[in-house]
């Protein structure tokens, strides 16, 4: 319709320009008529087109909010997942110490059983002649519990080369006692309180590989791989860390483990 009335227009004005005088006052009112219902239609087109374009900007804008909405609920959503992450990591730790303390008040009671059962026990000497029997006491040599408690206690007193040696000596007395892996894991903490790295490390190695199927190998392989992150060897800390999670997956080091690996990409 513009385009006809447009044309018209222009044919208009076209005559009156061509034909000079000879064009008529209702030319003239034809072309002015033509000339402003086509700036009518043009305004009209124009406002419609700006209608359109508010519409899309108006949806962009929307879009754009969304987004950013989506946007915020996800990084709450994410530093809500990190808090709940740290309060299971703590309660985890909770729970390690509060088992660590029932185990040592049973270990303590253990002892206490084993000193009253190997009591030094009569034994009789032959007398010489017109003497009475001479009974002399036997000491029985200590148990693996008491070897235990001895070396423990020496260890909370910040002795580490006493408890070490006692640690070792229970290893070598009772090598298949169910308190190996706990001594072997003992001598490395000694040696971590020490500062020596590098035996602390073979000592936790050791635990993983002399008691693979213990509670305490995936400890030992956990505090081996913090022990190697603190000394910048970030590679084979996540090789160790992995290995926690691989091959123990159910244990509370692999829980730690993991998160140790998501924090330390």
């Amino acid at each position: 319709m513009t385009g006809r009335r447009l044309g018209r227009a222009g044919a208009t004005a076209a005559l009156v320009f061509t034909a000079g005088c000879f064009a008529t006052r209702s030319d003239v009112r034809v072309l002015q008529g033509d000339i402003l219902s086509f700036r009518t239609e043009a305004a009209r087109a124009d406002s419609a087109r700006a209608r359109q374009i508010a519409s899309v900007v108006a949806a962009l804008g929307t879009v754009a909010d969304s987004a950013r909405a989506t946007s915020d609920r996800l990084s709450r959503f994410q530093g809500d997942t990190r808090g709940d992450l740290r309060s299971i990591q703590q309660q985890l730790l909770q729970i390690q110490e509060l088992t660590g303390q029932s185990q040592r008040r049973l270990q303590e009671l253990r002892a206490d059983m084993e000193a009253r059962a190997q009591q030094p026990v009569p034994s009789p000497v032959a007398p010489a002649p017109g003497d009475s029997a001479v009974v002399a006491p036997v000491q029985a040599a200590p148990g693996p519990n008491q070897l235990y408690q001895l070396a423990y206690d020496q260890l909370r007193r910040g002795s580490y080369s006493a408890a070490r040696a006692g640690f070792e000596e229970l290893l070598r007395l009772y090598p298949t006692s169910e308190l190996a892996p706990d001594a072997q894991i003992n001598i490395a903490e000694a040696y971590a309180a020490e500062g020596i790295a590098a035996s602390a490390d073979s000592a936790y190695a050791a635990v993983v590989s002399k008691y693979p199927r213990s509670m305490r190998a995936p400890t030992g392989l956990y505090k081996l791989a913090l022990s190697m992150a603190r000394q910048g060897r970030r590679a084979d800390a996540r090789t160790a860390m992995d290995r926690v999670v691989r091959e123990y997956p159910t244990s509370d080091e692999a829980d730690l483990a993991r998160e140790w690996l998501r924090t330390n990409r």
